[in-house]
């Protein structure tokens, strides 16, 4: 078998050169800088980091082996065979760096003036409006992001990564265009759906109660999207609606048509869903006017999806699956608490003492705002300003819990733990010493 010692000698430089590089990859703890207010939470952080971290440890490890086989065994292999193996370790490397790309962008925006404690506000937003009653849902930490575009976009815990393995966390991404003022609530609970919905199954088994209801294909295939849509409505109400609108209001060509394998409905008939399922939610006049606005805005008929739309909302109100523990998704999503009557009560009280507003849950404080801007009692310059002042009190609020908590615990911190990027060494030569 021929030797091939030149090719042996370059590989395993470009193998310790790859070491070098891969202990440069410092944990975000160590190269971020954020006001405290701006950080994620310690559930957040630690995931992500311990997820790179199993990264990077593999890829040391696999690095380390090569270089023994290199050293040993492959010394006489051919060099397409060395070549070929440290392509895949080579691989590794790249897809470790991927994951740390991702996380980085989203890590790096907390560095942003205002717009950092603003995420993290959100952060705990999310995080409540992921909670169910009675303890359904183990949700997981949830990091907030800005992304150009008119929609958010979530990719939800559990759910593969790039280069392999699955996110420690969910990654919601909120549009720049809607920070922060109206619509901010809509996106974020809308996403938040999409997780909790996860979470529970509901779409596989809504998928089934549809097929037996007889539903046509459309609602079937739509019902991922649906479902977020029904979860922010029985979180904040009608300012769900109200910042859907303002989403979908596209020209007409765009609300009345279909996108071949679109997940999201025909816009027209998705805001006139979003009505039909928050007056079942929340009986009151409301709903219809809305709805009649809408049509006013765009006049025209879908007939045979209109047709459809008592059923899809029955199934959505009457589903039962394992995972709500024998309770519809009606009763787990509908909050007293949110219907207008209530919602305008508390509107006025906090009118009369506004300090209350701080000590509202945040869902429940945009479903109070975003019903207060539907009545007209809100202009949208003091609902920006509410909510501004609101999201950064929740930053606040839950970083200084954060911190006397930890000062009550004995908490192990990153640098107490081995870490990949310290020890990534390799001897100073290894094949150059057998020439």
């Amino acid at each position: 078998m021929t030797r091939h010692p030149s090719a042996a000698r370059l590989l395993e430089q470009e193998t310790r050169a790859l070491l070098t590089r891969l202990a440069a990859v410092r944990p975000f703890v160590l190269q971020e800088t954020a006001v405290a207010a701006a950080a994620l939470s310690p559930a957040a952080l630690s995931g992500i980091e311990d997820h790179l971290a199993r990264g990077r440890e593999t890829v040391w490890r696999h690095a380390q082996t090569y270089l023994g086989w290199l050293c040993g065994p492959g010394w006489a292999a051919p060099a397409a065979e060395q070549q070929r193996r440290f392509w895949a370790l080579r691989l590794d490397f790249q897809k470790a760096l991927a994951q740390f790309d991702l996380f980085s962008e989203v890590i790096t925006q907390r560095s942003e003036t205002e717009n950092g404690v603003l995420l993290s506000g959100l952060d705990v937003a999310a995080a409540q409006a992921l909670r169910l009653p009675g303890g359904l849902i183990d949700g997981p930490p949830v990091v907030c992001a800005l992304h150009r575009g008119l929609g958010g976009a979530i990719r939800r815990a559990h759910t593969a990564l790039p280069g392999g393995g699955d996110s420690p966390i969910a990654i919601i991404r909120i549009p720049r265009e809607r920070m922060i003022g109206f619509g901010v609530a809509s996106s974020l609970i809308h996403e938040v759906g999409h997780q909790g919905a996860a979470l529970l199954g509901l779409v596989g088994s809504l998928r089934a109660d549809l097929r037996r209801a007889r539903a046509g294909p459309l609602w079937i295939r739509w019902i991922s999207e649906i479902v977020a849509d029904c979860w922010a409505i029985g979180r904040i109400g009608i300012g769900s609606t109200l910042g859907l609108i303002s989403l979908v209001s596209l020209p007409r060509a765009f609300v009345f048509r279909p996108s071949e394998n679109d997940p999201h409905p025909v816009p027209w008939i998705r805001v006139l869903l979003s009505c039909a399922i928050g007056d079942a939610l929340y009986p009151d006049p409301q709903w219809n006017r809305l709805a009649a606005v809408w049509r006013e805005m765009y006049p025209g008929e879908l007939p045979e999806l209109e047709n459809g739309l008592p059923g899809v909302v029955r199934v959505l109100i009457e589903h039962r699956s394992p995972a709500l523990r024998g309770r519809t998704l009606g009763d787990v999503l509908h909050d007293p608490r949110v219907r207008r009557e209530a919602l305008l009560r508390r509107f006025a009280a906090w009118r009369a003492d506004p300090g209350e507003v701080d000590r509202a849950p945040p869902t429940l404080a945009f479903a109070v705002l975003g019903q207060a801007r539907a009545g007209g009692l809100l202009s949208p310059e003091e609902e920006a300003r509410l909510l501004h002042r609101l999201i950064v009190t929740w930053a606040v609020t839950s970083t200084l819990a954060t911190a006397r908590a930890a000062t009550r615990s004995d908490v192990r911190t990153f640098l107490g733990q081995p870490a990949v990027w310290a020890g990534a060494t390799v001897q100073p030569t290894l094949i150059g010493d057998r020439q």
